[in-house]
């Protein structure tokens, strides 16, 4: 299959570069069109608008910022709707509300275009080696026409079923790592303030039940202040925005998510292009 992606950030970015590895034809489109010269140099097409992606590929992925963009490539001017042709397949990447998933499914279903929500959970770091998570939602057998292809993406992939389903365990997914930042970073600050050396926490900390991948990696970049963005503050705010739209949508309260969002939400201006464990010098800072 001709994969196309549109979005070629820092996560999109990788993806690609797997896949041209994996000796896949790509071809690729980003607003900015300088975010698409490392692909191109490992010999991805670089496409001018979302239409030409979709033209030149069976199978096309949207891995960009909010639903909003989503759906201006998918069903905007020169989008990737416009680029139809039998059987093209339009995957989403992107971290949105599983109800307006829901409505770009119907809106590319009504255009005879098959759509499936397929978020997934690790960095460029991982997605470099094809390692990623994804969660997949849609029809079951669009999903086992592109099941090569998602296993070229990630080492484990989850079909959960209809529309939407993938992005509402996305939401799920990407709350836990709000709070497992924000505890990391709690207790840290209080370790420090005990005048205890906060490695020692650590190596308390995963010597127990309660490690997290977390704990022992990211957290000692936190100690150097090493905030090298591989998903940032800014872009996880954006997505508690979403958590807790999509909790009140769904009629459900979260007030831990709701506290959690007000945190980030008054960290951003500061440190929203850093990592989201910059917010250790978030609450550093507010002691």
């Amino acid at each position: 299959m001709r994969v196309g992606i549109i979005g070629t950030g820092l996560l999109g970015n990788a993806v690609g570069l797997n896949l041209l590895r994996k000796g896949h034809n790509l071809t690729v489109y980003n607003r900015t069109k300088s975010k698409t010269k490392e692909l191109e140099k490992n010999g991805a097409i670089v496409a001018n608008s979302p239409k030409m992606v979709s033209e030149n590929s069976d199978i096309v992925f949207s891995i960009v910022k909010n639903a909003d963009a989503v759906k201006k490539v998918s069903f905007g001017d020169e989008c990737i709707a416009c680029g139809k042709h039998d059987g093209l397949i339009v995957c989403d990447m992107s971290t949105i509300n599983p109800i307006e998933s829901k409505h770009i499914a119907a809106e590319f279903q009504s255009r005879g275009i098959s759509f499936c929500d397929t978020p997934v959970m690790g960095g460029p770091n991982v997605a470099i080696n094809g390692g990623l998570v994804m969660m997949v939602g849609g029809n079951k057998s669009v999903f086992e026409k592109c099941k090569n292809i998602f296993d070229d993406i990630a080492s484990k992939v989850f079909y959960l079923g209809n529309n939407g389903s993938a992005h509402s365990v996305k939401l799920a997914m990407n709350l836990q790592i709000a709070m497992l930042a924000l505890a990391l970073s709690e207790g840290i600050t209080l370790a420090r303030a005990s005048n205890i050396n906060p490695e020692i926490f650590l190596e308390i900390l995963n010597s127990t039940y309660f490690k997290t991948g977390m704990s022992e990696s990211k957290a000692y970049k936190m100690l150097k202040q090493d905030y090298a963005p591989t998903f940032t503050l800014a872009n996880l705010k954006k997505d508690l925005d979403t958590i807790n739209e999509a909790a009140k949508a769904f009629g459900v309260i979260l007030p831990m998510a709701t506290r959690a969002n007000q945190i980030y939400q008054d960290a951003e201006e500061k440190f929203g292009a850093l990592d989201y464990t910059a917010i250790l010098e978030y609450l550093s800072e507010s002691n």
